[in-house]
């Protein structure tokens, strides 16, 4: 197979090509010594090579199948490197990064069109992690470190905020790719916390409660809130005179620790809930 075939447009597919920038990846990605690292979307392995060079074991996720046959045969004589043939959306992300009892570096150039979707699913494996290093929309990465009240704040600046610090490495101009994106990109280093930057009692209330706020970006907090599932059992506006936030605002006018304080409340509410059933059961 060669790999000079076309790039896949459905698979947005973009290579890259500069040879500066992929060490530059390199270096922001610090991997230590047999450090395991799962790199997503290999491509046509420009980071691929000097990975392996350094990782004590390599995971390579590719859904493009006759790129992933390729990279197997590549490394059909290195036991160090594993070639997964699938859709990282749908492969069980916890069960793979349990296999090895350390914290894993994750390296990757995402596909633009399933960035955001990949991110949550890191998101939910953040314990399993000791960083990432990620090329992204530059549009993407400026959501994430977005301030409050903005166009640009939402739902994964203030999840991924939750478990990471996330710094900007440097921008990427779209002629270091092949063929050229019509946007710049950006490479992130993400930093997992040894705790949550807030206590948000259920994690996955908070979840729930930051998209229920987004839901309608347009539309006032409590609108939003009453969409949201534990709105059948909760009174919103209760919740929020609880919390001492005006239901007028919108959601993304919240900071992280007001996200959080909501999230405690809907959780405790809902546990005292649960437990009233249970005696009158």
């Amino acid at each position: 197979m060669s790999t000079t075939r076309r790039p896949l447009k459905s698979l947005g597919q973009n290579f890259l090509v500069d040879q500066n920038i992929i060490a530059r990846i390199i270096q922001a990605a610090d991997i230590q010594p047999g450090q395991s690292v799962l790199e997503i979307g290999p491509g046509r392995g420009a980071l691929t090579g000097p990975l392996a060079g350094r990782a004590g074991r390599l995971v390579l996720i590719e859904f493009d199948h006759a790129l992933a046959a390729w990279h197997r045969d590549q490394n059909k004589d290195n036991g160090h490197v594993t070639v997964i043939d699938a859709d990282v959306l749908k492969v069980d992300l916890d069960a793979l990064l349990s296999e090895s009892p350390e914290k894993w570096n994750v390296v990757a150039n995402l596909p633009y069109n399933i960035s955001t979707e990949v991110l949550f699913r890191l998101y939910a494996v953040h314990d399993r992690l000791a960083r990432m290093t990620l090329m992204l929309q530059k549009e993407v990465g400026d959501r994430l470190a977005a301030p409050p009240d903005c166009s640009a704040y939402g739902v994964t600046t203030v999840l991924l905020g939750l478990w990471f610090d996330i710094i900007r490495a440097f921008v990427v101009h779209p002629g270091s790719f092949h063929p050229s994106p019509k946007v710049d990109s950006v490479v992130l280093n993400f930093i997992p916390l040894a705790e949550a930057r807030a206590d948000v009692g259920d994690e996955e209330v908070f979840r729930a409660v930051v998209k229920s706020s987004f839901a309608m970006r347009r539309k006032t907090l409590i609108n939003c809130l009453k969409s949201a599932e534990f709105a059948k059992q909760l009174d919103c506006g209760e919740l929020l005179e609880a919390c001492a936030i005006d239901g007028r605002r919108r959601g993304e006018t919240l900071s992280l620790e007001e996200f959080a304080a909501l999230s405690r409340w809907v959780t405790e509410q809902l546990r005292t809930a649960s437990e009233k059933a249970d005696i009158n059961g």
